[in-house]
């Protein structure tokens, strides 16, 4: 699933594609959205929310849509071939000079702009947004302290915008691996590495969590952790089973691939 900085150049990607621009094309094939047609309407804006994208129109109408795990946004010139093959496309969105598709977006709605917060209300503070409040991050991340902290950070409604990568990474980075109680971390360093290592990537679409040239992740992914060379573990957390890595000769605490019955999403 994209993490909150791929979402975030997204939408400016978009934003600066199709704000302040007519549609000329409109096109939505969701099942629930099938007969709604877009074109004529000017788009105002497009702003993410976490890893949720909003599309502004002048009507005062919201194209809402998730990435989820496959799903992607591309731009194209008039007249361009497409990188994906046409069933796979959801949104099609033409202004006079560029093209926008939404390809294999699983979540797709079309609300009242007024109405928005039913779809991302439950959000925690956004890690890359305008109004980033990180004593609120710490409040929730610190509300169950039995929590894993792996767990936590991935859940959205904690702080929203931290995928599996950077949870691995902030992790690494505090020492503890992610199966470690909320307790057992400091939350406030956690809030804040979150929010450096998204907002560092926040403008470009290559990962780096590390600094370092040609070595973008300390575990993430990898056989060997960057800085002792020891051996990466790898387990799964949660019900859903996400990965985790970790790195035992850097990272301390509990080791155990625990479950927890918490959505995460």
């Amino acid at each position: 699933m994209p993490e909150g900085d791929t979402v975030f150049l997204t939408c400016h990607r978009l934003h600066d594609a199709l704000a302040g621009e007519e549609l000329t094309r409109g096109e939505l094939r969701h099942p629930r959205l099938a007969t709604a047609d877009l074109a004529g309407r000017t788009v105002r804006e497009v702003r993410p929310a976490g890893k949720h994208l909003l599309l502004r129109l002048d009507d005062d109408r919201t194209l809402h849509s998730h990435l989820r795990m496959d799903g992607a946004w591309h731009l194209y010139a008039p007249g361009e071939r497409w990188r994906r093959p046409g069933h796979q496309a959801r949104a099609i969105l033409s202004t006079a000079q560029r093209t926008a598709v939404g390809f294999n977006l699983h979540d797709l709605h079309l609300v009242r702009t007024a109405d928005e917060h039913r779809l991302v209300g439950h959000l925690g503070p956004d890690v890359l947004g305008p109004d980033w409040d990180p004593a609120e991050a710490v409040r929730r991340l610190t509300a169950d302290p039995d929590r894993e902290i792996g767990l936590a950070l991935l859940d959205q409604t904690v702080l929203a915008g931290v995928g599996n990568i950077y949870k691995t990474e902030v992790c690494f980075l505090l020492g503890r691996t992610p199966w470690s109680p909320v307790s057992e971390v400091d939350a406030a360093e956690a809030v804040r590495l979150s929010h450096e290592l998204l907002l560092r990537n926040a403008w470009h679409p290559e990962q780096s969590t590390t600094g370092r040239r040609g070595a973008r992740h300390w575990v993430y992914g990898r056989r060997t952790c960057l800085r002792c060379g020891g051996p990466v573990r790898r387990g799964t957390q949660g019900t859903e089973e996400r990965v985790a890595y970790f790195c035992p000769n850097c990272q301390r605490g509990a080791s155990r691939m625990s479950a927890s019955r918490r959505r995460i999403g």
